[in-house]
């Protein structure tokens, strides 16, 4: 019976092909049904909605086969998850190679506990979200080695890593570029309601703070005690088995390593830091909010970050591999930079299909469509209190696994949830937090987010079983997080909301 589940279980590469020919069916399907919603948007000069409405975009006809056609090339090359990987690798590489991470990472590992590293790991993930999107890059090909080099399967590291990125997505008490540009939208549906309306920046770190917290603890629980022992016997490879001993060779370069890496990251800080003299040169100032100057479209910060990074992989490593006498050439130093990039074509094949996904389901605007068809039900149920506060949480858990974006979903929702809240006695801030809460349930469980397939992709590189590990396998390691994440979080937001507890300072949940 096992072998021939076994056979049955699809490669996830195969899995993106079926969901692109069920899209193209599902496309068709819904059109000719007439399947359309429409949406309200709000004038910012006259506070006044305008509508449009929203259709299903067919593929199952001339214009939608010319789009994959004409599309799917452009779309892989532009796909952010491929092009951030890659360049990640290559400084990640010079650090594996050079042997920092096995050092560094044994080094903590044992000195630690072992529910305190996945703690650590779990609550820089959910922190993580400051940087956006370029978290999944970072933090889940690290947290594999972590746990690699730290005698357990890096499949832990990957699966508990992807958890407190996606469950934590929209918890952060630090202020996020997202979270700026749904306040402004927040804001604007609240002056629908109060021309005068104002929204403070920090409104929400009370409840934040304390979420994370619970967040990190439960995702932690549920990895040491139900997701261990869901994973496959994990041998530790021969060159780890035995207990890593430092060495002078090790200590000089972590000694040269951490001194080339702080100079580093000094310049880096004070090209970030406005008001001084010759510094904030990678900041957009043309922005007010500091957040929006490190990360608008325009901020040298953002666009460049990714290649930031890179480089602090390659400076760390290489001049630990100088040190300890790992890299001893230039000959050695470009194998390193390699290193990570081996064995990565069947990766690339996988980001590939889920890029043609991912582009031929945003075409259609299926997601769009059922988003605005929740806003008008909220707008038009009648609830108030907490009925209507779980309604929304129902339908954003809903929404995301169709629309994962949460600026696209908060355009479209924003502009009826918002006045609807308000008038019901609760107000904008506690709203977007009910929204940003609620989404996080099910981010890790939709292969139409983009990042879905990096956690995939590493899955399948570190899987010690011969079989892939599918998109539905994949997807089952992360239900039990987006279930305790809906039930806790819920909880928070209706405890918050009957005891009337200011949400962070000048915020409070109920007007």
């Amino acid at each position: 019976m096992k072998k021939i589940k076994d056979k049955m279980t699809l490669h996830p590469v195969m899995s993106f092909i079926l969901l692109i020919g069920v899209t193209i069916v599902l496309s068709a399907i819904l059109s000719l049904l007439g399947f359309q919603s429409t949406q309200y948007k709000i004038n910012a000069n006259t506070l006044d909605y305008s509508t449009e409405i929203l259709k299903v975009s067919n593929l199952f006809s001339l214009q939608g086969i010319k789009y994959i056609f004409t599309s799917t090339v452009s779309n892989f090359v532009a796909f952010a998850p491929l092009s951030s990987l890659i360049i990640v690798l290559i400084g990640l590489g010079v650090m594996e190679k050079s042997g920092l991470l096995k050092t560094l990472f044994a080094i903590l590992t044992k000195k630690m506990k072992k529910n305190t590293v996945t703690f650590t790991l779990v609550l820089i993930s959910i922190i993580a979200s400051i940087i956006g999107d370029l978290s999944y890059i970072i933090i889940i090909p690290i947290a594999a080695l972590l746990y690699k080099y730290g005698k357990r399967n890096p499949k832990i590291g990957i699966i508990a890593a992807f958890a407190g990125l996606t469950c934590g997505a929209g918890l952060s008490f630090i202020l996020t570029s997202t979270d700026s540009v749904l306040l402004s939208t927040s804001l604007l549906a609240a002056q629908m309601i109060d021309k005068g309306y104002r929204i403070a920046t920090i409104g929400t770190l009370f409840i934040m703070f304390i979420s994370v917290i619970i967040l990190a603890t439960l995702i932690t629980w549920i990895t040491e005690k139900y997701i261990v022992d869901k994973l496959e016997k994990y041998e530790v490879e021969d060159d780890i088995e035995n207990d890593l001993s430092i060495g002078r060779k090790e200590l000089r370069g972590l000694i040269i390593s951490g001194f080339a890496t702080v100079i580093y990251v000094i310049i880096f800080l004070y090209n970030i830091i406005p008001g001084l003299p010759f510094s904030g040169n990678l900041l957009d100032n043309s922005q007010i909010l500091y957040i929006d100057k490190l990360f608008s479209y325009n901020s040298f910060f953002s666009n460049g970050f990714v290649f930031i990074v890179t480089i602090l992989f390659v400076i760390a490593g290489l001049f630990y591999g100088i040190g300890s006498k790992t890299i001893k050439n230039n000959k050695d130093f470009v194998d390193a930079l390699g290193h990570s990039l081996d064995g990565i074509g069947k990766t690339l094949v996988l980001i590939f299909m889920a890029s043609a996904f991912i582009n031929v389901f945003k075409y259609t605007s299926i997601g769009n469509v059922m988003v605005a068809a929740f806003a008008n039900l909220i707008k038009t149920s009648g609830f108030v209190g907490i009925p209507l506060i779980i309604l929304l949480f129902v339908l954003v858990v809903i929404s995301t696994i169709f629309l994962p974006s949460s600026i696209s979903k908060w355009s479209i929702l924003a502009p009826l949830v918002v006045p609807v809240f308000m008038n019901a006695g609760v107000s904008p801030e506690f709203t977007q937090v009910i929204f940003r809460f609620a989404e996080g349930v099910t981010m890790g469980l939709t292969p139409v987010l983009a990042y879905f397939v990096i956690y995939i992709a590493f899955l399948n590189h570190y899987n010690a079983d011969k079989k892939p590990v599918s998109i539905t396998q994949a997807m089952k390691f992360q239900f039990p997080y987006a279930l305790g994440t809906a039930i806790i979080l819920l909880l928070i937001i209706i405890i918050w909301y009957i005891a009337g507890l200011p949400l962070g300072i000048n915020g409070v949940s109920v007007l």
